[in-house]
């Protein structure tokens, strides 16, 4: 990039937030941060109703069922306008789709993390496939992996984004899902330095608190860092948190702290490439500068290259420029200009969206992914050859999982509170919620029922979500836990499969559930 003025190259550490369903009043507030102040680039999201914004829950996010292609006129609209290309950025963890109505969703980081180790290539066709559908609609930088250790059963916010608890396999499995995304011309970024795994307190709302020692950070939460550094991997993610171990004993975050980016990160381990600031929005930080610009100032200060989701872009760019010595913009320009650089010329021949490749991906990763987490095989062969009856907890009234077995073995469907003669019960639980906010969405008498029905009865319990969900549950008795961990099409039909026993389940659990 030829930019020679200081306030435009300032412009370009700004990626403020852009909305997929926005109204035309706010598209061109966006053009105006495109025209005259020159941002770097925009990182999209669903709506201003939604987690990213701090309104999880407040209020109803509306679909919209042509965001897919709302989406790819706004990032052609915005290009069309801006003097230098725009770097575009999205969450896309699992794909479109967790930003995106009606688009590709691939199974979330915990399902992969079941995944058997010689299986991890499917990882990376993951990531491959994500990459193609991202280049195909004019993005350039995938915000993932999430390469945090999730030993916090209670994490509100990270649980099933991560791929497990074990750093090994969280460091193996964010590799080749960024691999992958390479592979098909796509940045990755790793996050949420240095580390969110071991947080209750979620950093939209708050500032979580690690009260660890350096070297047990070394040993856990840094250790997928580390060896994505030796990697050579292109960009890292700073997380909202605080760790006084890493900060001269402040609690300060992450985000905002010299010692965690310039010391620890850029100094320590030796990191070159580009730093990225959490959204900026988030209350962890947003409510510590009530004066505009000052924390954009303060977060470039620390270290932070591209400042995501600013939401105070004129005033940023007014104060960084009073602020900060000419090495410090020309430095980090550098890494931006050498960032987008790379984006621009990477190339992938395959960038079509092919679902029947997908859905075969998909089937693959629940064949290898379905685990039998409580196993006793001469219980679970009872349910074929002396009958069962069969509860859905949850879920819409059509249950694949159910129709696929009722087309080998003929059943009783019964609801929680029908009494039944029958010593066999199979139960298909789908919590509400992916999230440990509310227990899962899974109430009191659903857990009563299974608690009771499993002191009495031969259970078998075939989980569609978290599985952590099962650390609510009362499970001692229960002689056969599968971990199904997505309530996708092809997840319920293999999790069938197994039931009926065509199917062997491989995987294995990426976390300890402590039943």
């Amino acid at each position: 990039m030829n930019i020679v003025s200081k306030t435009e190259k300032i412009g370009q550490f700004f990626f403020p937030a852009a909305f997929i369903n926005d109204s035309d009043s706010e598209i061109k507030k966006i053009e105006r941060l495109i025209r005259d102040y020159k941002i770097g680039g925009v990182t999209f999201f669903h709506s201003r109703i939604s987690a990213a914004t701090n309104f999880e829950g407040k209020k109803k996010v509306i679909r919209n069922e042509n965001s897919a292609q709302r989406l790819s006129e706004l990032i052609e609209h915005y290009q069309n306008i801006a003097s230098y290309p725009l770097l575009i950025s999205i969450d896309a963890e699992w794909g479109l789709a967790m930003r995106v109505e009606n688009t590709p969703q691939y199974p979330y980081a915990i399902t992969l993390g079941a995944l058997p180790k010689d299986q991890t290539d499917l990882i990376f066709e993951v990531g491959k496939h994500v990459g193609n559908d991202l280049a195909n609609i004019g993005i350039h930088l995938n915000l993932a992996p999430v390469a945090d250790v999730n030993i916090n059963p209670n994490n509100p916010v990270i649980g099933y984004r991560a791929f497990g608890e074990n750093k090994e396999q969280v460091t193996l499995k964010s590799i080749a899902f960024y691999n992958g995304l390479k592979a098909s011309g796509i940045l990755g970024c790793f996050k949420h330095f240095p580390g969110h795994g071991d947080t209750e307190v979620d950093s939209h709302l708050g500032l979580p608190v690690i009260m660890k020692s350096k070297q047990e950070l070394q040993n856990t939460e840094l250790y997928p860092f580390i060896k994505a550094i030796a990697q050579g991997i292109d960009s890292i993610l700073i997380g909202h948190l605080a760790v006084p171990s890493l900060s001269k004993g402040k609690n300060i975050s992450a985000t905002l702290s010299k010692d965690i980016i310039k010391g620890l990160l850029r100094q320590e381990l030796g990191f070159k490439g580009v730093v990225i600031s959490d959204a900026l929005n988030m209350h962890s930080v947003s409510k510590l500068y009530p004066e505009k610009g000052l924390l954009e100032w303060k977060a470039f200060d620390a270290g932070n290259d591209v400042l995501c989701f600013a939401e105070h872009v004129e005033e940023g760019i007014l104060t960084i420029e009073k602020n900060a010595t000419t090495d410090q913009i020309e430095e980090s320009f550098s890494r931006i200009a050498a960032f987008k650089e790379n984006a621009f010329t990477k190339h992938s021949s395959e960038h079509n969206i092919d679902i029947n490749k997908i859905t075969s991906l998909n089937q693959n990763i629940a064949k290898a992914s379905l685990t039998h987490y409580i196993s006793d095989q001469k219980s679970l062969s009872k349910f074929m050859i002396e009958g069962f009856d069969a509860i859905l907890i949850k879920n819409t009234d059509h249950c694949i999982f159910f129709t696929e077995i009722e087309k080998t073995k003929n059943f009783n469907l019964i609801n929680l509170s029908k009494t039944t003669t029958n010593n066999n019960i199979l139960i298909a639980l789908f919590p509400d919620s992916i999230k440990p906010k509310n227990e899962f969405g899974i109430d009191k008498k659903m857990k009563e029922t299974i608690a009771e029905l499993s002191r009495t009865k031969n259970v078998a319990l075939y989980l569609f979500g978290n599985p952590y969900a099962l650390r609510i549950l009362q499970t001692d008795n229960i002689n056969n836990i599968i971990l199904g961990y997505q309530d996708l099409e092809t997840f319920q039909q293999v999790a069938a499969q197994h039931f009926i026993g065509k199917h062997k389940a491989i995987g294995i659990s990426p976390v300890q559930l402590s039943i």
